[in-house]
Order: structure tokens, then sequence, then C-alpha cells
């Protein structure tokens, strides 16, 4: 499956149409939360991207990449991965996220940052491990309520988006290791770790009372660490834990 998958970039009106299409059935939002095409076509002309995964002429993944500054350097903000269910966990996703990453490269751009919500095994197993970013900020309710159509939360309205940073510094040694189809070996020990559910979304289906328990409990783990200058740099998947290490 994964062979037969090209990557480029979506440059016609039905390939955008496409993009906002794969987010409906993707993410389930509301369509208000959706980025439009005209979002995705001035985004490409200020300078950034939409690289799209094409199955033949069908498109089955996407990653929106926005220009930006990060401390007075270019930098991408990538403000959206999506791929389409059936093409999960093939990867697709990470084939978008190494095209993005040399496209940026092309661009003289070395950093590229996103979000993610931190109590998503999944996802931080993704990003720390199979990308090699980095982790040194907490934001609590960034985006505002999410989930303010599933009807969770203690009075149905949702629950806050608290997202973590992810910095993907794309000339490190452990991204240039993982780019090449290696591996790298940390050389130093983690000096405290922070435990998620092994499966949010089972358990924002389940038990909205516990997800905010656990937010809770997450969100206090990360803020206590940063302020005392860790970095979050790996995740084990063993016991769904993010290990953070002294810089």
């Amino acid at each position: 499956m994964l062979d037969a998958i090209e990557i480029r970039e979506c440059t016609e009106l039905d390939e955008m149409t496409a993009c906002v299409d794969l987010q409906r059935d993707v993410f389930a939002l509301p369509e208000v939360e959706l980025s439009p095409v005209r979002h995705l076509i001035v985004t490409k002309n200020a300078g950034g991207s939409v690289l799209g995964a094409f199955n033949g002429m069908a498109l089955v993944g996407f990653v929106l990449s926005v220009p930006a500054f990060v401390r007075g350097k270019r930098a991408f903000y990538s403000h959206m991965t999506a791929v389409r269910k059936e093409f999960q966990g093939v990867g697709v996703g990470a084939r978008l996220k190494w095209a993005q990453r040399q496209r940026a490269l092309q661009e003289g751009v070395k950093l590229v940052k996103w979000t993610f919500e931190p109590g998503k095994a999944r996802n931080a197993f993704f990003n720390l491990e199979k990308l090699g970013a980095v982790v040194t900020e907490y934001r609590r309710n960034f985006y505002g309520t999410d989930y303010p159509h599933l009807n969770i939360g203690v009075d149905g309205t949702g629950i806050d988006s608290d997202r973590l940073f992810a910095e993907w510094h794309l000339e490190s040694k452990k991204v240039v290791a993982l780019a090449a189809g290696g591996i790298y070996a940390e050389k130093s020990k983690s000096v405290a770790t922070i435990n998620v559910p092994p499966d949010w979304n089972s358990l924002v289906a389940e038990d909205p009372a516990a997800v905010i328990a656990e937010l809770d409990r997450i969100r206090a783990g990360f803020e206590k660490a940063f302020s005392t200058g860790l970095i979050c740099r790996g995740f084990r998947r063993e016991d769904s834990s993010y290990l953070l290490y002294q810089t």
C-alpha cells in the first residue's frame, strides 16, 4: 500500500477541496473548526505549502505548513496533518512529515513547530520517537474548549484544549539519524517521567470525569517539570510515559 503513495504539493482547487473533505472525515470537527480552501490557498501563496499523499488520483492525506518566525528565525508551523482512516498506521503520516522536513530544508528552514494533545500516547510516541521532536512548552486551553460537540466534561460543554508544543529541529543528530532510517540511542538517563493513559480517545468516550482528572494531573506534571528547566525528548511506549531530561 505504502509503495503506491505519491507525495506531492497540492496546487489545484479540487486538491485543496479534497483536503477540506479529508478534515471532515478524519477529525469529525464542527464546520467552523475546519481550515477552508481559502486558508490553504493563502498559506501556499504566503510561502507555506500543502503537501498531499495521493493513492492514484485520490488524496489520502496531507500536511499543512504555515510560514512562521520562532525566536527571530524563519520556521514552519505545522498546523495540520491528516490521513484517511483506512491509510492510518501504515506509514503515510511519517512520509508526509519527512517530506515536510525535506521541503523546509530546501527553503532554508531548520525548525518546524506544532501542537498536540498531551494525553494522546500514540501521537507522543510518533512525535518524539519516530520523528525526534522535543517539547519544552505546555499551554493551557490553547485553542479554547475541546470536544464541545461530544457533550463531555462536567457540564457537557467539553474540556480545556491543553497542548504540548513539539519543536522539530531538522538538523539535530536524532532527527538526522531517524530521517536516514537509523536509530538514535539517548546517551543520558531521564530524570522524571509523566505517565498518560494508553488510549485517550477511549477514556474521552467512556469516562469524561476521569479525562478531566487525568488532564489536571498531566498539566501539573509538565508545568512543574518545565518550570525547573527540564526538556521532554522521549516517550516510552511500554508504560505510556513521557521521558524528561536535564537540558
